[in-house]
């Protein structure tokens, strides 16, 4: 798979509601995973949307996800830019670039979903994700 790029939205407990309409607007396939499908099946968030993604036949790609329990959702400052696919190489030298002066708030490095996954602030104060598959 080549690199995309593509927004990614945290939603305040409303995900599956949401991205259920994005699917009625554009089309396309929609696929759901929830907190309780990588965590405790019992926890209270269990049901909400760990990740989300709508894939449109138009060529579009909208990622989303409930924000998870003791972060805040702010309309307008809820939007990240995604990147994500299986160049590592090149995921990486993104990713180092993005970084570098920024602040980083989760360090590129192996998830529990099997990809490596990490989150910074560019320098400009633009929020962006970088995952990268089956490393």
């Amino acid at each position: 798979m080549a690199s995309r790029l593509n927004p990614y939205i945290s939603f305040a407990g409303n995900a599956r509601e949401a991205m259920e309409f994005y699917e009625s607007v554009f089309g396309g396939t929609l696929r759901l995973n929830t907190f309780g499908e990588y965590g405790d099946p019992d926890a209270p968030e269990a049901g909400k949307i760990m990740h989300g993604m709508l894939e449109t036949p138009s060529g579009y790609t909208m990622m989303g996800a409930d924000t998870p329990p003791g972060m805040s959702v702010n309309a307008g400052d809820n939007i990240t830019i995604s990147l994500s696919g299986d160049d590592a190489d090149e995921l990486r030298g993104y990713w180092e670039k993005l970084s570098e002066s920024g602040n980083i708030m989760m360090p590129l490095e192996k998830q529990m979903w099997g990809d490596e996954f990490g989150a910074c602030q560019d320098r400009f104060g633009i929020s962006w994700m970088v995952n990268i598959s089956g490393t």
